[in-house]
């Protein structure tokens, strides 16, 4: 049992560690690229490297099975992204960042609403989502203005809302024993399918030859490789094995590892508010995550 929780932070940590380096491949890419292209051509080659990497098909599902995959699809691929890159227009990515980052304390309400678990949430986590996100918080505003909007926070808000739908929907898939790249392979087909009527919204256009280009090859073979089809399998074996709550935590540690990275690949200036953030967003991860339930959610949503 040790070594298996072992395993499940250990992919939690790596999703995190990729996906908090995604930002540099999609900066590249949106000099050509509409964000919904990013994401389409992402999905569909996470999908398609899912397939040959097993080539199974998932049987014997029930309707209830299937909506909840949709709903997971509809969630985490298709309103988490297109929501973040409607958000960006209309704040700034700072206070998007700091926004999405309150999607564990989303995560542990809903799972308390709709997971059945026996105890409680501890102080200790209350306590490290507040450390933490004071961290982040002097991360993203770091010698940077604090300015609100108001449409752009509530969706950024909304989107920190459906990353939690999506991570209790998750742990209900990892209820019904199918194989995780099979399930994820599912999420990935729904996500795309609610994808297609916004292609038509944001001027989406093929032009396959612009990856004759191999820096924009490289980048959405790491996004479409690394970030969707790896990055998502490991995600939801982590929420399969170590549950919702727990897992969510890591999305604490993204800003942290986009300071590395920027100061590592861009070369950019680390500060004092930075390195004070990231020790705070670290603390508050050891915190939440020091016996954060008493329990660890083992069971699917009450029916």
């Amino acid at each position: 049992m040790e070594n298996r929780n072992k395993a499940g932070h250990l992919c939690a940590l790596l999703t995190i560690i990729i996906w908090g380096t995604t930002f540099i491949s999609t900066k590249i890419l949106l000099v050509d690229f509409q964000p919904v292209e990013i994401l389409f051509f992402r999905f569909v080659m996470g999908l398609l490297a899912l397939l040959i990497i097993y080539p199974h098909r998932l049987k014997t599902t029930t309707k209830r099975q299937e909506l909840t995959f949709a709903l997971a699809g509809l969630c985490g691929i298709c309103l988490y992204y297109l929501l973040e890159n409607i958000a960006l227009t209309y704040t700034m990515a700072s206070n998007v960042g700091v926004i999405i980052s309150v999607a564990p304390f989303f995560t542990a309400i809903m799972s308390h609403l709709f997971l059945k678990e026996e105890g409680k949430l501890r102080a200790n986590f209350f306590i490290g989502f507040v450390v933490a996100m004071i961290g982040i918080f002097l991360i993203s505003f770091n010698g940077s203005k604090l300015e609100l909007n108001p449409v752009g926070d509530l969706l950024a808000l909304l989107v920190a809302f459906v990353w939690a739908c999506y991570s209790i929907l998750t742990k209900k898939i990892s209820s019904y024993g199918y194989h995780t790249i099979l399930t994820t392979r599912r999420v990935f087909f729904y996500g795309i399918l609610f994808m297609i009527p916004t292609l038509f919204m944001f001027d989406f256009h093929l032009e396959l030859s612009r990856f004759t280009n191999p820096v924009y090859l490289f980048n959405i073979i790491f996004l479409g490789l690394g970030a969707s089809a790896l990055c998502f399998v490991s995600w939801n074996l982590a929420v399969k094995v170590l549950g919702a709550v727990k897992t969510s935590i890591y999305i604490y540690m993204v800003p942290v590892i986009t300071v590395v990275t920027s100061t590592l690949i861009l070369h950019e200036q680390i500060t004092a508010l930075s390195i004070i953030g990231t020790l705070l967003t670290l603390a508050g991860l050891f915190l939440s995550e020091r016996k954060t339930m008493r329990k660890e959610v083992n069971h699917g949503l009450t029916k």
